[in-house]
């Protein structure tokens, strides 16, 4: 939210009465404050109300946050060095208070008069059966004004080092209400169109900073930030659209405008399933986007098992049918091969030819396939990031599929759309299914599909939980599946921090997987990070075609291997997982006609959020349920494959804890794109003003 009125918002911090070139300094580095208007949208964390006045004696171990008036009995500097702590006995007519300061403490002294009264604010504890207060704020008792003001005050972050320096959320406070004698209504001029203010009984934008910062009541208060939260989802929500109508308008795409022979008759004699309602759709979808000379650029969502393949497939059927050729790039080497088999086989009895191109393809392959794709006798190729090379040229590229997006950088992506003179379209698919709320932020410049069908004859996966006290009931089962054929993973989890300690964990634990299924009647493939790939990918492939019976793996498995026979998921210390990524491990099994399990081990002592989310996986295999339940634990700020774009850098809003005014402002962003796609129309102008006074920081573009 930067300002309207450049002239006084504009000015450095440091001519602000009562900051100065120190203090300007420390705010630069500490808060990144450096003007009037960064001060001004440095925003109070909470209010307090200044107009209670309690007794020391109504403390209890309840009490929060309390403000209390007495006489300083005494004071004292204890310890040294960082020992060093200021103690002091504050007294009223019920009791006696102590108080310690850490931080500050010369500053504090300098204003500590035994024998005067006070006035105390802050956070209550008790040590030693005793109240006490560690780092309150302190000022002189006026008594012809009790410390009363007729506002609710401000609380603002601050840090320790500016804490350290005297310069508390309390000072901040000061200097804001310096700032607010000195900007009028007019140098926050209102950026919304006034139809929408109305229409939601919406503050004006000075008095929603006026009320955020010094709120006459709590209602004032809630308002105030209503009004601040709808404008940046707002001004966000409508660079999404302009962005998505400018990509619409602009980037021209190759049309396929026939569904032929290529599609139909594989629809017709090789489907080996009647297609879900959800595939359907996004089928329609995409036929629409490739037919009408625009570049496509969709995001398939879908969860584990939905059948994005086949969706997939049947878009380069259509592509086919209309002369051009597809490219389908999955992050890992097996991801790779595991899509080319599976193409190849349901394509066995058709003429298209579908070649596979990854780092080991061979040298004399390698030139045969770069021939076919020149020369357009090759339909599809499949591969890794070995397609994207220079050398890779086609005749006709005309759509580009895109597995797992979020495991390729930007800059990869992008060399693919230079390989044709027409950008090809794009689908990328993921199955991490993405919440609703982050898809409209975090994604709202793409078209999106969401596959929320699971196929039929797939059985939902039934996901228990186990101590490690059941340690030996869990292999029991494990064996008994492994008896009927059947094959198991087991999955240790990977500390980043300590690569080593992962290490050794997953070592420890193939031996104590080893001695409950002894060699050679039990055959086990161990994969994790530290493994050159061709082993791992060796290692992953004999458990692939059945060679072993049990994978010992970190996470690498996480995505794409499908293996139909594994039909027993453990999960070891499953409590240092996040949701998400348990979700998706646990899609590996579930994938044949047989009924699986996922278990998850934990040791006795699980946090209060471990078990709430292994409630949530017991619970439920509905990975938007989980995904939305992901994004209210963790935030936005840390769901693996979001874009790190501006669209999630509010400075006030929640896209969880706020949903309802992202609703409200998607809507509305739509409706004044759709009816005025320039802002030029005069109800618009002062909308289309702001965003042009605001730098250009958010780089939303296609998803390339």
């Amino acid at each position: 939210m930067s300002s309207g009125n450049a002239s006084i918002l504009s000015s450095p911090i440091e001519y602000l009465k009562g900051i100065g070139p120190l203090r300007a300094d420390m705010l630069k580095k500490e808060l990144e404050i450096f003007t009037f208007g960064d001060l001004l949208n440095h925003f109070p964390n909470r209010h307090i109300d200044k107009t209670q006045l309690n007794t020391i004696q109504e403390i209890s171990p309840q009490t929060d946050y309390i403000q209390v008036a007495g006489t300083l009995l005494s004071y004292e500097t204890v310890g040294a060095g960082r020992a060093k702590r200021l103690m002091a006995k504050l007294k009223d007519k019920t009791g006696i208070l102590e108080l310690t300061w850490f931080q500050g403490i010369n500053w504090v002294v300098k204003n500590l008069h035994i024998g005067s009264d006070y006035l105390v604010f802050g956070k209550t504890g008790f040590f030693n059966g005793k109240p006490q207060m560690v780092h309150p704020e302190i000022e002189p008792l006026v008594l012809s004004k009790p410390g009363v003001k007729n506002f609710l005050e401000p609380v603002y972050p601050s840090t320790e080092k500016l804490k350290a320096r005297g310069f508390n959320g309390r000072q901040l406070g000061k200097c804001t209400e310096v700032l607010f004698s000195l900007i009028k209504p007019g140098d926050l001029p209102e950026n919304l169109p006034d139809e929408w203010v109305q229409q939601l009984g919406l503050l004006s934008r000075y008095e929603a900073y006026r009320q955020a910062h010094f709120p006459q009541s709590p209602e004032w208060a809630e308002k105030a930030f209503r009004r601040l939260k709808f404008e940046e989802f707002l001004i966000a929500q409508i660079r999404l659209q302009l962005v998505k109508l400018e990509r619409h308008t602009k980037s021209k795409g190759v049309v396929f405008e026939k569904v032929g022979d290529y599609f139909n008759t594989f629809y017709a004699n090789y489907l080996p399933f009647s297609l879900t309602g959800a595939q359907k759709r996004v089928l329609k979808e995409i036929r629409t986007d490739t037919g009408r000379g625009r570049q496509m650029n969709r995001l398939l969502q879908g969860d584990v098992g939905s059948g994005k393949t086949i969706v997939a497939l049947l878009s380069m059927l259509l592509a086919a049918d209309n002369g051009f050729q597809s490219c389908l790039m999955a992050p890992t080497e097996i991801l790779a091969q595991q899509h080319y088999a599976g193409i190849t086989e349901l394509l066995r009895e058709m003429p298209v030819e579908v070649a596979l191109l990854t780092g080991s393809t061979k040298t004399a392959a390698r030139k045969k396939i770069l021939q076919g794709l020149l020369d357009d006798t090759i339909h599809f190729v499949v591969g890794t990031h070995a397609v994207i090379e220079e050398v890779v040229q086609f005749r006709n590229l005309g759509l580009v599929i895109v597995d797992e997006q979020h495991r390729f950088g930007v800059a990869q992506r992008a060399k693919l759309w230079e390989k044709a003179t027409i950008p090809p379209h794009v689908l990328v698919m993921t199955a991490t299914p993405i919440p609703r709320t982050l898809a409209m932020t975090a994604y709202g410049d793409l078209d999106y599909s969401i596959m929320d069908e699971l196929p039929p004859g797939r059985q939902p996966i039934t996901t228990v939980h186990r101590f490690e006290t059941a340690r030996a009931k869990v292999m029991d089962f494990v064996r008994s599946e492994i008896d009927k054929g059947r094959q198991a993973y087991f999955i240790y989890p990977l500390i980043e921090e300590s690569e080593k300690m992962s290490y050794e964990d997953l070592m420890q634990g193939y031996e104590q997987v080893k001695s409950f299924f002894p060699e050679p009647k039990f055959r086990i493939s161990m994969v994790h990070g530290r493994q050159p790939n061709e082993q791992k990918e060796t290692n992953m492939a004999r458990f692939v075609k059945g060679d072993t019976h049990i994978m010992v793996s970190t996470t690498v498995i996480e995505v794409g291997v499908n293996v139909p026979n594994a039909t027993v998921m453990v999960i070891e210390s499953s409590e240092k997982f996040g949701l998400s990524q348990l979700h998706q491990l646990r899609g590996r099994v579930g994938r044949g006609k047989e009924k699986s399990f996922c278990i998850l081990l934990t040791g006795s002592k699980v946090s209060r959020e471990g078990r709430e989310r292994i409630k949530i996986m017991c619970a439920t295999n509905d990975g938007f349920k989980i995904a939305e339940k992901d994004l209210e634990i963790r935030g936005p700020g840390d769901i693996q494959g979001t874009r790190q774009s501006g669209a999630l850098n509010f400075r006030l809003a929640d896209i969880v804890q706020d949903r309802d005014l992202l609703e409200l402002a998607k809507t509305a962003a739509e409706k004044i794109v759709e009816e005025d796609n320039t802002l030029s129309m005069a109800k618009n102008l002062q909308l289309k003003k702001f965003l042009q006074s605001q730098t250009a920081t958010h780089g939303w573009s296609k998803i390339s």
